[in-house]
């Protein structure tokens, strides 16, 4: 019989910022060079991305699920939407959360929140080797947008998807 879940979304609270920080380093653990990669302190700094973004959780009760960073306008977390779109970073699910619908409930969530800034669309970028992620996407309306892939740096190849509203 498989198991139910409740799946409430919020702001993150103070007090969850560290154990958030180490969900999403541990949801990218596969993507990083290990603990000593410095992507991995930006992926622990949930205070950061709270203070100048819009930090989001999944939570079944008391347990978190998974985390999302949505950009509004005014954010430093943006990085490759225009002015008419939304973007949203560091979508994270726990290891141990996947499949329970967290990751479709944060994107929607996301996408929520750009529709109320009036955006008309939503640009994210991945690492190519995140599978599990763009199969969210897609089956969220999501397309790909190669003329819009980058390199935040060398060596580090992300792909762009888009989506309009």
């Amino acid at each position: 019989m498989p198991l139910e879940y409740e799946i409430e979304v919020r702001r993150a609270r103070s007090e969850e910022l560290e154990e958030i920080g180490a969900l999403t380093a541990a949801a990218y653990a596969a993507f990083t060079l290990g603990p000593d990669d410095p992507y991995v302190a930006r992926l622990k700094d949930a205070g950061g991305r709270d203070r100048d973004g819009e930090l989001w959780v999944a939570a079944d009760g008391e347990q978190l699920l998974g985390t999302v960073t949505y950009c509004p306008p005014d954010s430093p977390w943006r990085e490759i939407s225009t002015v008419h779109e939304g973007e949203f970073r560091m979508l994270a699910v726990h290891p141990m959360a996947r499949g329970r619908g967290a990751g479709v409930a944060l994107v929607a969530l996301c996408e929520r929140r750009a529709r109320e800034h009036q955006a008309t669309g939503m640009a994210i970028s991945s690492l190519a080797e995140m599978a599990d992620a763009h199969r969210i996407y897609h089956r969220m309306g999501y397309t790909r947008a190669p003329r819009r892939d980058w390199e935040p740096i060398p060596g580090v190849h992300l792909i762009a998807f888009t989506k309009s509203f």
